[in-house]
């Protein structure tokens, strides 16, 4: 079909790939002129213009908040780097009319460096870097606190830092569509990196996200967004790498495709969780590298209330890392518990360490406050909600081993021992010491284990399985390392299929 272009029309097209260069607002690239008035000078032109690129060239520009528009584009030229300002009086605290009630909608942070709300159709590109000067910015607001200038409500004296609250993003998108983010430097936050709540149709791809300034440095947070795309990214955070959360019941994140990403975290590598009001579904994983990571490869956590389900997730290599897979349905807000079923995890490889792998990180996660023998993972429900339909396939998890009983001891005759832990925050550790070192499932219905080869480095004195409350348990092809114990315990379980060579492996405890 011919598509033919008025003189009008095609002025408008003309105008809306307009360049608007930051310079020419007043902007002074020295890293200590305030730019922020000159930035959305140049921001505000070209949405009057219907759209266009600002340009940022070669240089410093230091800045506060600045307001993203409706079909503009900020591009960062080659040695640009857009600087945030460390002085928190500089930050806009934006309010985000319009959105959904949620219990815990304003638990995190409304500032940041770039916001953007209501905006659709905008983008940030180029080779150049934005930084948060998150660690100057989350002293100065300390500073201000202790000197009784800017007191934080909610300071933490047991951790000595502000509240999250005071502290600004880098960015903070809300009810935006059409959104991209593709091949920047970015980082440095004073709290999360990204941040993208009831957004759809977003793309973030070839960026290098490193988020290591402060306490909270999540690397990308998609809250509540459909349709969504993160590839071929490299996440170096201090907290989790890439976290899915759900803060709005009604809505859910739904559509996600995360691929070809490496993440390093001192939390978790990827997280669903832990606000999870709403809902995760659809959503695809593969082809991810994680190593020197503190806590969980995978963690798919409904604590709130959400519906977790049609997870697909595959390819992953982690290396020093604290734990494989965690998988959790608690009930620790909400009206009542939410559901995690359709689950398929294929093709992981997973090694564990005995130790701390994020020791050389300047902010480590908080240490495990108990002693413990080595986590397995764990698919854990609670009574009378089961997680359900969880495959497992082609999965190879070398464990560190060196279980002591004088560090801690769980008895096989004794696991009702293990609390259920109903309301408590969701981690890897939330049980304290676990009777297995590769796998406590408690709770389940339709578990399937297909091509699983468990390794140790060192003797443990634990099985390598636990099964307790499972219904529908399908064990094939199961690889463990030979030891003189039994290795698969079980407690209330229904079979479905148990392969005859693992029946010598297996001692069953008496059902109810």
């Amino acid at each position: 079909m011919l598509f033919l272009l008025s003189a009008q029309n095609k002025e408008e097209v003309k105008n809306s790939s307009k360049d608007f260069l930051v310079t020419q607002y007043g902007a002074v690239p020295d890293g200590k002129t305030l730019n922020t008035q000159a930035i959305q000078k140049a921001i505000d032109a070209a949405f009057k213009n219907k759209g266009g690129r600002v340009v940022f060239p070669k240089g410093n520009f230091l800045s506060g908040s600045i307001v993203m528009k409706t079909n503009v584009e900020i591009y960062l030229e080659e040695n640009a780097v857009l600087l945030g300002s460390t002085n928190p009086k500089d930050y806009l605290n934006m309010a985000f009319d319009g959105r959904p009630d949620s219990p815990k909608k304003d638990d995190n942070s409304q500032l940041a460096l770039i916001l953007a709300h209501k905006a659709n159709n905008i983008a940030l590109k180029g080779k150049g870097t934005i930084d948060g000067q998150g660690l100057k910015l989350a002293l100065h607001i300390d500073s201000l606190h202790h000197a009784g200038v800017a007191i934080d409500p909610k300071y933490s004296l047991r951790r000595n830092r502000p509240n999250e609250t005071m502290r600004p993003k880098l960015f903070r998108f809300s009810q935006c569509e059409t959104i991209s983010v593709e091949g920047l430097k970015l980082g440095e936050a004073s709290c999360w990196g990204l941040s993208f709540e009831l957004c759809s149709n977003l793309v973030l791809d070839s960026l290098t996200v490193v988020n290591r300034s402060y306490w909270n440095n999540d690397g990308i947070d998609i809250t509540d967004c459909k349709n969504v795309k993160v590839t071929n990214c490299n996440i170096n955070a201090a907290d989790d790498g890439i976290c899915l959360k759900s803060y709005y019941p009604g809505y859910s994140n739904d559509g996600i495709y995360i691929a070809n990403c490496t993440i390093r975290s001192s939390a978790s590598a990827i997280k669903f969780g832990t606000a999870s009001y709403g809902g995760f579904k659809n959503v695809v994983v593969k082809d991810i590298q994680v190593f020197d990571t503190f806590r969980s490869a995978i963690a798919i956590e409904s604590v709130d209330g959400a519906v977790i389900e049609n997870i697909a997730v595959s390819n992953i290599t982690a290396l020093n890392t604290g734990n494989a897979i965690f998988m959790r349905l608690g009930h620790r807000d909400g009206q009542k518990p939410g559901s995690i079923k359709n689950v398929s995890i294929k093709d992981i490889k997973v090694q564990v360490p005995f130790g701390r792998p994020d020791l050389n990180y300047d902010v480590r996660g908080p240490e495990v406050d108990f002693f413990h023998n080595p986590f397995p993972s764990s698919i854990v429900g609670i009574p009378g909600y089961k997680i359900e339909n969880v495959v497992l396939e082609n999965i190879e998890i070398n464990f560190p081993g060196r279980a002591s009983k004088a560090m801690a001891y769980v008895p096989l005759s004794r696991l009702n021992q293990v609390p259920e832990a109903v309301k408590d925050y969701p981690e890897f550790s939330m049980f304290g010491e676990l009777p297995a070192w590769a796998f406590y499932v408690r709770h389940a219905d339709g578990i399937s284990m297909k091509n699983i080869k468990l390794t140790l480095d060192e003797t443990d004195f634990r099985p390598a399985f636990v099964f307790d409350d499972v219904q529908n348990l399908k064990m094939e092809r199961i690889d463990i390392a030979k030891d003189r114990q039994k290795q698969i315990i079980f407690k209330d379980v229904i079979l479905s299929i148990l392969e005859d060579q693992l029946l010598e492996q297996k001692v069953e405890i008496k059902n109810k």
